[in-house]
């Protein structure tokens, strides 16, 4: 699967432009491991928590917390049955077909990452979070681990463990799990079929696709809906409405890097 966007220019942006870029750079590889980094306050001198792929998200988006999070998760999946190896390196360049621009910048990341297994239900969690209304995404990154725990042998229980908690964190049905195990995750919604559910033109603009996305988004949404005493089921329906408009802002968003 591909779903790296602009990935803040590589993880690099977290590593160039100024003392900013190098702090958060320094502390993300550093910590990486634990789960969790530390950055110094601008408003004095004290040091100030902060969750990486919260950040992450936070300076650049989606995109940023999905390459943050699938890069520690498959590293941190691989150290599972000890020493990782280069199958298991190999799978994971070939389940998250990772841009040649990135592929240093991921490859530090991962590096920093596998030292231990510690701390990967937070980056499970928070991209579960981020991805609550595009569960076919979520699906295919199970997948992409599982090949990732596969590529030296069987499951041991150590990786069915972790594989389990990723999958609970993602709020997967047994459905969605059972595939993803099985290596026949949902397919992605393509790029024609997604200009279609937002009602658009494949010669439309970054700006109206952005622009009917937020319109249809505002049109459908649950909450709104709620607010005006709407029935369940006809909440329920928004809700999946809601879900398919925004995995297909998605794909049109990965095919034209936006």
């Amino acid at each position: 699967m591909s779903y790296w966007g602009k990935f803040i220019g590589g993880l690099a942006g977290f590593a160039m432009g100024g003392p900013v870029g190098a702090l958060f750079g320094a502390a993300l590889g550093h910590a990486a491991d634990e789960g969790r980094f530390q950055a110094f306050s601008f408003f004095g001198d004290r040091v100030m928590p902060f969750d990486s792929a919260r950040v992450a998200a936070m300076l650049g988006g989606r995109d940023q917390l999905f390459a943050v999070s699938v890069t520690v998760l498959a590293a941190k999946l691989a150290k599972c049955d000890g020493p990782v190896g280069r199958v298991e390196i190999d799978a994971f360049k070939r389940s998250f077909a990772i841009p040649p621009e990135n592929v240093a910048e991921v490859g530090r990341l991962f590096d920093s990452a596998r030292e231990s297994t510690d701390g990967f239900e937070s980056y499970a969690t928070q991209l579960g979070q981020a991805f609550s209304d595009s569960r076919g995404i979520l699906e295919q990154v199970l997948a992409g681990l599982y090949q990732i725990a596969r590529a030296d042998g069987a499951l041991n229980g150590a990786e069915a463990d972790f594989l389990g908690r990723v999958a609970f964190a993602f709020r997967l049905d047994e459905a969605a799990i059972r595939r993803a195990s099985g290596g026949v995750a949902a397919p992605q919604q393509s790029a024609e079929d997604a200009y279609a559910v937002l009602g658009l033109r494949r010669s439309a603009t970054g700006d109206e696709i952005r622009t009917r996305w937020k319109q249809l988004v505002r049109e459908h949404h649950p909450d709104v809906l709620a607010s005006q005493g709407a029935s369940a089921a006809r909440i329920k329906l928004a809700s999946e409405k809601v879900a398919r408009i925004n995995a297909a802002y998605d794909a049109i968003k990965r095919e034209r890097r936006l």
